[in-house]
């Protein structure tokens, strides 16, 4: 528990409306969506950089963990307190600091909502590509530390590809200024991108300037609909190396597809489906539909049953309606979803389909796995009931063959929601000795006394042995 004197301190550099120790807030910021939760000993609320230095530094004094948090709309305990830590809120820190649509770049505080962002960009006809699907509510500070991504990830890259440069205090209290304002920079070592991805174990951000990217005139959609998720995975690879790049393609499995029709929502679907890809394109209006014909020759081949296209607002939403219903038909299955975000090699997406169905059968557990196959990154979610211990060990089982079946198809943990507390003990399968070391190294120089995010990212150095 944190002692009077602390708190009294932190009032004084905050305002005692900035700083919460009582029951209800404790138990608000206790968790993120991961289903654990710890109750922190304060949250903090800066409004300013020059606050999170002084709350940084007066941590060091005290030898307090701190945890960075946005919206708290992660799912691998990526922002969960650990015991005795203060939970760093950044929803007061909101400013665009500068819009600068000449030079296609924005200044932002880690506090503003994502969307907020492509939406004063598209004032101007710019855009700011990353969509992760939590992007009407997560903030971009937590988009930065997890490196998050979404459909149009396939296109124009995740959030990374987007930062130009960071403001940022380390775990020791030292200011920082990485990166720039210009798309070429080649002085100093690129620790913008170490940042971005970092999870909060640094560094904490405090002002990001982004790049934004003139918006496409049109957009079109297609439905694709296949008998079977082989099918549909042969399509993938093959749209994928061909010239034109979708700006979304995403994947529903065969169970997806079950959920979906159990729900009602499967209207318009032929008899047979199996899997589902929806394929955006965008551009020059007079290009697009020169794309669109591309990618429909792509995907014609065996076990094709039907290809749907939509070329305005109103037949595009039609198309997705049975993709965006699929968050809450999965409940029906059952409560609780442990959810894994894996990518493997493109060429690797039907192996790694196939595992999953193998494994779900094995273990007795039902998966829905959808996501954006044009990066070989799918959203595997096992779906159980938290009461049922028998079914709970099945889970763990089911989960751990499956990180291996990843490993072995060349893949990775993570494509896009980063490793938080749920995964770091697998990230020793993943890395090797020499890599790990070395980024501890790195945890080490930006943080000494290993305040910032603890129990994040990597594994206990005994368990990695």
């Amino acid at each position: 528990m944190l002692s009077a004197a602390i708190l009294a301190e932190l009032q004084a550099l905050l305002g005692v409306d900035r700083v919460f120790a009582d029951a209800a807030t404790l138990a608000l910021y206790a968790s993120d969506e991961t289903p654990k939760s710890c109750l922190p000993d304060a949250v903090l609320f800066p409004t300013s950089h020059d606050d999170v230095v002084a709350i940084v530094q007066l941590a060091n004094r005290h030898r307090l963990a701190l945890v960075a948090r946005g919206a708290g709309s992660g799912n691998v305990g990526g922002a969960m307190p650990v015991t005795g830590s203060l939970v760093v809120s950044f929803e007061c820190m909101t400013r665009i600091i500068e819009f600068d649509a000449a030079n296609r770049l924005v200044v932002v505080e880690p506090g503003v909502v994502t969307d907020d962002i492509d939406a004063l960009a598209n004032t101007v006809g710019l855009m700011y590509a990353p969509d992760p699907g939590s992007g009407a509510y997560c903030r971009i500070g937590g988009n930065l530390a997890m490196n998050a991504a979404g459909p149009r990830c396939v296109k124009y890259g995740a959030t990374r590809d987007h930062v130009l440069g960071l403001r940022a205090v380390t775990g020791d209290g030292r200011e920082i200024r990485v990166g720039g304002r210009t798309t070429k920079y080649a002085t100093a070592y690129d620790l913008t991108r170490l940042l971005v991805g970092s999870e909060g174990t640094l560094a904490l951000i405090t002002e990001a300037t982004l790049k934004l990217i003139p918006a496409p005139e049109s957009v079109a959609t297609l439905r694709v609909c296949y008998a079977s998720n082989a099918a549909a995975c042969a399509a993938v690879s093959r749209i994928m190396a061909q010239p034109v790049v979708p700006s979304a393609l995403e994947f529903m499995d065969r169970r997806a597809i079950d959920t979906i029709r159990e729900y009602g929502a499967a209207e318009g679907l032929p008899t047979g489906t199996q899997a589902v890809l929806m394929v955006e394109a965008d551009g020059v209006a007079a290009d697009v539909p020169r794309q669109i014909a591309a990618l429909e020759h792509s995907l014609v081949g065996d076990g094709l049953l039907e290809i749907q296209s939509g070329f305005t607002a109103e037949a595009i939403a039609a198309l997705w309606i049975a993709r965006k219903s699929l968050s809450h038909a999965v409940k029906k299955i059952a409560p609780l979803k442990i959810n894994e975000d894996v990518v493997v090699p493109v060429a690797r997406l039907a192996n790694l389909v196939n595992a999953i169905d193998a494994l779900g059968k094995h273990h007795g557990v039902p998966i829905v796995s959808f996501g954006h196959a044009g990066n070989g990154n799918l959203h595997v979610n096992l779906m159980v009931h938290a009461d049922d211990a028998d079914e709970m060990t099945r889970a763990r089982n089911c989960r751990d063959a499956l990180i291996e079946a990843v490993i072995g198809l060349g893949g990775s943990l993570s494509g896009e929601h980063g490793i938080g507390s749920e995964k770091r003990h697998y990230v020793g399968r993943e890395l090797d000795a020499a890599t790990l070391a070395m980024m501890r190294d790195v945890k080490r120089l930006f943080d000494p006394l290993g305040l910032l995010n603890p129990g994040k990212k990597l594994p206990d150095e005994q368990a990695a042995r």
